[in-house]
């Protein structure tokens, strides 16, 4: 049950479902859906076109591309982006995979569309022994769950 499927406002835009690049690559490659200007030294949300639907159990692992990171030095502001399995379809944004990338570089750097800006991983994760969890659904979208 886990799949990559295309948000409702990006159906027509030409947006790519990712593949891995080879049979032993761990990553599927994600694109920029639109074209971006990232400011010098700032942070700056790529927006991909795409949700992620997963078992409960699992991540998304969004990870910076190397040759992106190395050759334009850009990164990921979090280090790893992590997509939980219970933002697919939430009512905010449908669960779209923003990607926020840093520049580090004190010149505007450009994104185009269809440019791969990052790598999706999904993970297995444990949960402690008598975990209490938190019955409170997903609200909200990007960064919800640290809202008050």
């Amino acid at each position: 049950m886990r799949a990559f499927e295309i948000i409702s406002s990006y159906l027509d835009a030409g947006v790519e479902i990712p593949k891995r690049k080879t049979a032993n690559s761990a990553g599927y490659d994600i694109a920029a859906a639109e074209t971006v200007t990232l400011s010098p030294c700032g942070v700056t949300l790529v927006p991909t076109g795409l949700k992620a639907r997963m078992p409960g159990d699992e991540y998304l692992g969004i990870h910076i591309r190397s040759g992106l990171s190395v050759k334009k030095k850009l990164g990921l502001i979090n280090g790893q982006g992590i997509i939980d399995s219970d933002y697919y379809n939430n009512h905010d944004n449908e669960g779209h995979i923003m990607v926020a990338v840093i520049n580090y570089n004190n010149y505007p750097v450009i994104i185009e569309k269809g440019e791969r800006i990052a790598q999706g991983i999904f993970y297995k994760y444990f949960k402690a022994d008598h975990d209490e969890h938190n019955s409170i659904v997903r609200q909200g979208g990007f960064g919800s769950t640290g809202a008050k």
